[in-house]
């Protein structure tokens, strides 16, 4: 359940210079200055903006300083309506492909400060220093951009396609990912870049029959719509938009004769394909030559602009200019860039000016040089880690002078347990419905950074303050990539299949152009010097060569039936299989298994204790494990993630439930290098408890390999790690209740 801190915002308002400071807000004066903790910086303003129910943008000088604030004001109120705006992915004056997700999330971000999403309520927009500097494309055109496509509505299919390419969307053969179209006959699919799913619109003639949600999975409808809502899916709209004398006269002035021949062709040949309005490859290069806005064009003029430590944000700033300036004087001298090509970037200069015109709040650290006008009541909260007693002797004697506790913790059903027995009452719960009253402590299940006091007397404690330490959260940085193009870890001599033609080997990927369109395409080289040209667009008909020992393949031969009679053999071999596989799970389906008992009060402190904040899909992962191991049957459940996903922990968790009911439990993996990895792991994880953890393999002397299926055999050894060693007919277990497979 997502945090929800809302109702302590109200607590701000016992602070008389916060009611003085709102008040100055609502007024609209100039810019005024305020100290504020840093612990306490995502509270303050998470109050204003509930407070002042206006669009916000919090500057901050470092990018890992905006990540951060989104995730702690998103804990105080609707995370939904906090946005982060990234910082370009792309160095100034490189030539680069974006990340298609950091794109994406700017093209989201400028939406929801353009207008242009389904609820009224104002946003708060995250950025830091780098994405501030960022030109963006006009606001007016990118507002203008969009429109709303509904049902019955009379437009011609292909005059709707090509309204959508001028806003960057691209025509693929099957939409998968935010941005693409698609057109089969009188069926046109769409993925606005800012919709929650795909669009399928069917036509009778020019008349727009049907609107259908459709899951871009599957490719199956959904559920019937009135309308869609499209907006641009690229920030560089003008070459897309513009009419050829404008693209003429925005790119006609750049000089190039400063370049190497080499630069010069590549400039030319990509300014030709500008005016022909197509973006080409890294188009982010050329984005300085058509975007001239910043982000403060995008907001409403009632916005409140907060710059969280403005000397900061302009050092960060000025750095950044003055290590663009000179990778621009390098590559100009080496000829690589044209003398007059313009920044992509603001300097502080010019964005100092914009920002005067708004109405701000700058925030500075105590004990600033500047001087404040307001001054925020928070202090930092002491820190009582490792003395739990000490704390609970101090909040009994605050408690009775009517203070106000609110522990925040990751632990918070351990942490009641533990307060019970220093005899004070406090029960977990995920959310505040209320105002805690003066003289209570209230116990939240959740996780912030740090903790504060304020006014003296309101005692935010966090798991830092606690217990020193708070749970780290993954940077994992989920890509998106269409469901069929796993193509990316293949490169040139690697083999593959073709589902139609058979095996071959990977040559490179060329251009070859077709009606003064260019189209790449996949070679493939086959027996006896066959080569077969494979659009891009059709990579889904290919899959990586797998096979079961380290010799190449042998190549198939085009325009034989030799491939349709391996397909042949192979599908009567999966069917032989199937029925096996049919057989076993039969079997599996009336064997009486073991019904593991619920979790105990140990298992809720081993996954307290995990340093790090669990994904979403790890928590579903592992509640599927703990109800296939509930259940009074075989368990038989694939875990299935990339490296770093988090499928150790789930094992971990479900082999301490199987110990915690007295039963074995056997991990089977690939390589000696593995086990000791999975046997560091476990061990260090499950150290806190009387466990005995064991690997067995190659490494270990005869001796040792003996003790420990000694072990084994009379239930001495809770865990063994092993190689295929745990396979055989020595090895006997007392009472094995979970066997776990690391595949690799």
């Amino acid at each position: 359940m997502q945090l929800n801190l809302t109702q302590l915002l109200h607590l701000t308002k016992e602070m008389p210079v916060y009611r003085q400071l709102l008040e100055e807000l609502k007024r609209r004066q100039d810019s005024t200055m305020a100290a504020v903790l840093d612990a306490s910086k995502p509270y303050f303003m998470a109050a204003l903006y509930h407070d002042l129910k206006l669009p916000m943008l919090i500057i901050t000088a470092e990018p890992e300083n905006s990540k951060k604030l989104q995730e702690q004001i998103s804990a105080w109120c609707d995370s939904a309506r906090i946005r982060l705006l990234p910082e370009p992915d792309v160095l100034p004056y490189q030539r680069a492909i974006s990340d298609t997700e950091t794109a994406l999330a700017r093209i989201q971000v400028l939406s929801a400060l353009a207008g242009n999403e389904p609820t009224a309520e104002p946003v708060v927009t995250i950025a830091s220093a780098p994405a501030l500097m960022q030109k963006v494309a006009f606001y007016k055109d990118f507002a203008s951009a969009w429109h709303s496509i509904k049902l019955g509505m009379e437009i011609e299919p292909l005059h709707l396609i090509s309204r959508w390419q001028a806003i960057g969307y691209r025509l693929e053969s099957l939409v998968e990912l935010p941005g693409q179209i698609s057109h089969r006959g009188g069926i046109i699919d769409i993925y606005p870049a800012t919709g929650e799913l795909p669009a399928r619109l069917e036509f009778f003639g020019n008349t727009i029959d049907s609107i259908r949600l459709f899951d871009p999975e599957s490719q199956r409808s959904l559920k019937p719509v009135s309308a869609i809502n499209v907006g641009p899916a690229t920030e560089l709209l003008a070459p897309l938009r513009a009419s050829e004398s404008e693209l003429e006269s925005l790119i006609g002035g750049i000089d190039l004769t400063n370049l190497s021949a080499e630069a010069r062709q590549k400039f030319q040949q990509e300014l030709a394909m500008l005016l022909d309005k197509q973006l080409p490859t890294g188009w982010q290069f050329y984005a300085p030559l058509f975007n001239s806005d910043s982000i403060l064009s995008y907001l409403p003029q009632n916005a409140l602009l907060i710059l969280d430590e403005p000397e900061g944000i302009q050092r960060t700033i000025e750095s950044l200019d003055a290590e663009a300036s000179q990778l621009f004087k390098e590559k100009s001298a080496r000829g690589e860039l044209p003398q007059n090509f313009p920044r992509p970037y603001f300097s502080w200069q010019e964005l100092e000016k914009e920002i005067e015109k708004r109405q701000c709040l700058l925030l500075t650290a105590w004990g600033s040089a500047r001087q404040e006008r307001h001054r925020l009541n928070f202090v930092s909260s002491p820190s009582y880690v490792g003395q739990l007693p000490a704390f609970a002797r101090k909040a009994k004697q605050l408690l009775k002078q009517k203070h106000r506790f609110i522990l925040v913790s990751h632990q918070a059903s351990r942490l009641s347990e533990l307060l019970g027995e220093e005899d004070i009452i406090a029960s977990a719960v995920t959310e505040i419905r209320q105002e805690p009253p003066p003289g209570s402590l209230t116990l939240v299940q959740g996780l912030l950074a740090s903790g504060w006091v304020m006014n003296g007397d309101s005692h935010l404690l966090t798991d830092t303050e606690l217990f020193g330490f708070t749970r780290k959260r993954r940077l994992t940085k989920k890509h998106l990539v269409p469901h069929h193009k796993l193509f990316v870890d293949i490169t040139p001599g690697d083999s593959v299949v073709h589902i139609e033609h058979g095996i071959a080997r990977l040559a490179g990927v060329t251009t070859m152009s077709s009606n003064h369109t260019e189209r790449e395409y996949l070679v493939l080289e086959y027996a006896a010097g066959d080569r077969l040209y494979v659009p891009t667009d059709q990579i889904d008909r290919l899959s990586r060569y797998i096979g079961a020992g380290e010799r190449s393949p042998v190549l198939s031969r085009l325009g034989t039936g030799e491939w349709m009679r391996i397909k042949q053999r192979a599908s009567e071999s999966a069917a032989s299989i199937a029925r096996e596989l049919l057989a076993l799970y039969a079997a599996r389906e009336v064997v009486a298994g073991f019904a593991f008992s619920p979790d105990t009060l140990w298992q809720q402190e081993l996954e307290a204790s995990f340093p790090y904040v669990e994904t979403p899909d790890q928590l579903a992962a592992q509640k599927q494990v703990k109800e296939d191991m509930a259940k009074a049957k075989p368990m038989d459940r694939l875990i299935l993630g990339d490296v770093g996903y988090g499928k150790t922990e789930v094992a971990i968790r479900a082999a301490f439930k199987a110990m915690m009911d007295a039963k074995q439990v056997a991990v089977l993996v690939p390589t000696t290098v593995l086990a000791e990895q999975h046997f560091f792991t476990f061990s260090q994880r499950l150290s806190a408890f009387p466990l005995r953890i064991e690997v067995l393999s190659r490494l270990r002397s005869p001796k040792e390999q003996r003790a420990i299926l000694d072990g084994l055999a009379s239930g001495a050894v809770d865990i063994c790690i092993g190689t295929h060693r745990l396979l055989q007919k020595d090895v006997v277990f007392k009472d094995l209740g979970l066997l776990i497979i690391d595949e690799e």
